[in-house]
């Protein structure tokens, strides 16, 4: 797990920036793929090519009928699936931190402008509460974050279903070069690693329909701003409030 621990710290302080739904799934990631691979999923598939065996003396055929059957290991696959899924929030991250910086480098300026003098006005990034706004292009940012990782789901679990399917079977048929004929090779623990796939996919979805809610959230927050801002009641500093009042000729 100490590979993971400095993607698990920037994912971290993205969590001080996020929706509620957008916590939930960095949770989700933390404990049911981040964990899960480090703890239970490298030791399942430790085995993979060593107890691969075909019923054939040829050499390099086993090689190759492993290179066929798995394309590419699926612990590699699901740690680019993470980091894939990751990096959309990684660069939201970055824009939330550049934009406090550069809010931070302008109130220095506007103090040394001043002479030392203290400026109690808040900061506009943050609000009352001191969390950075989500509005403009920061929200941008991230509902463009949330779409990149649902695009990036979907593709690694269609990726998957193509390289290798959701299922392992105990046997695997080969006639690839340079075997002599159609060999049959065995997997070492089909079931078990069967029942890791299920999990991950399970949880691969269960990921993507966070995103679909989280955007879906945001949209209908986005609607229902501009509804109350288009229905709001007329003010008398408004335009339109002036304009009523004027006396009717």
């Amino acid at each position: 797990m100490g590979d993971w621990n400095l993607l698990g710290r920037l994912l971290d302080a993205a969590q001080e920036h996020s929706t509620v739904t957008g916590k939930v799934w960095l949770t989700v990631l933390f404990i049911f793929r981040i964990l899960v691979l480090g703890a239970g999923v490298e030791s399942v598939w430790g085995d993979e090519q060593s107890d691969f065996t075909c019923n054939t003396q040829q050499p390099g055929c086993e090689n190759v009928c492993y290179d066929k059957a798995f394309p590419i290991s699926h612990t590699r696959f699901w740690v680019l699936q993470i980091i894939f899924v990751s990096t959309p929030t990684l660069i939201y991250l970055g824009h939330v931190l550049h934009i406090v910086r550069r809010e931070e480098k302008k109130r220095e300026r506007e103090e040394e402008q001043q002479k030392g003098g203290r400026d109690h006005s808040r900061s506009p990034v943050r609000d009352p509460r001191g969390k950075v706004r989500m509005s403009g292009a920061l929200l941008r940012t991230y509902v463009f974050s949330v779409i990149f990782k649902m695009l990036f789901e979907v593709g690694f679990i269609v990726g998957q279903y193509f390289l290798y399917g959701f299922e392992l079977k105990p046997l695997y048929h080969c006639d690839r070069s340079p075997c002599p004929n159609t060999v049959d090779c065995f997997i070492s623990r089909p079931t078990e690693k069967t029942i890791f796939i299920i999990f991950m996919l399970a949880v691969a979805s269960l990921s993507l329909l966070l995103n679909v809610l989280e955007l879906y959230h945001l949209s209908w927050k986005k609607l229902k701003r501009g509804m109350s801002n288009k229905c709001s009641p007329e003010t008398p500093d408004s335009p339109e409030f002036k304009m009523s009042s004027l006396p009717s000729q």
